[in-house]
């Protein structure tokens, strides 16, 4: 069920780690929840819609910062970013609260707005029995391998 009426303007979110390790290559952000065993994949709209949500932009303000690099009816784009708010928590991906450490840095826009496409995020399951049975749910602080004291 999309938030957007409760989604208020001071709403944060942070990338839900250490459950969720991701990575951007060539403008695709890969995603893997290490709780699931899913992982997914976001390219365009929603490489940029998580890269804003991570550096700390509201999302609340998520539509309007997207609206300054596509071009697209308001309603449409505020409608698209709740409902990817949305769907992100309820994979787990992202929990509200702020990142840990410093004030991160928004990324910037580019120097023209694109159309704007909804952000959709791909979900895969294929690899979820393999990436379960994996010994880095069992790692502790000090790493894998790692010898127990006697």
């Amino acid at each position: 069920m999309v938030r957007e009426e409760a989604m208020a303007a001071s709403d944060i979110f942070r990338i839900n780690t250490p459950s969720v390790v991701h990575e951007t290559i060539e403008g695709e952000t890969v995603l893997l929840n290490l709780d699931s065993g899913n992982y997914y994949s976001l390219t365009e709209t929603g490489a940029v819609a998580l890269d804003l949500l991570a550096a700390g932009v509201p999302a609340g303000e998520l539509a309007a910062k997207l609206g300054e690099r596509y071009d697209g009816p308001a309603e449409a784009i505020a409608q698209a970013a709740a409902a990817f708010v949305a769907e992100l928590q309820a994979e787990g991906l992202v929990v509200p609260g702020p990142a840990a450490g410093a004030s991160p840095e928004v990324p910037a826009a580019g120097p023209a707005r694109l159309p704007f496409a909804p952000p959709v995020l791909n979900k895969y399951s294929d690899m979820q029995e393999l990436l379960l049975l994996d010994p880095i749910h069992e790692v502790d602080a000090a790493g894998w391998p790692a010898s127990k004291p006697l």
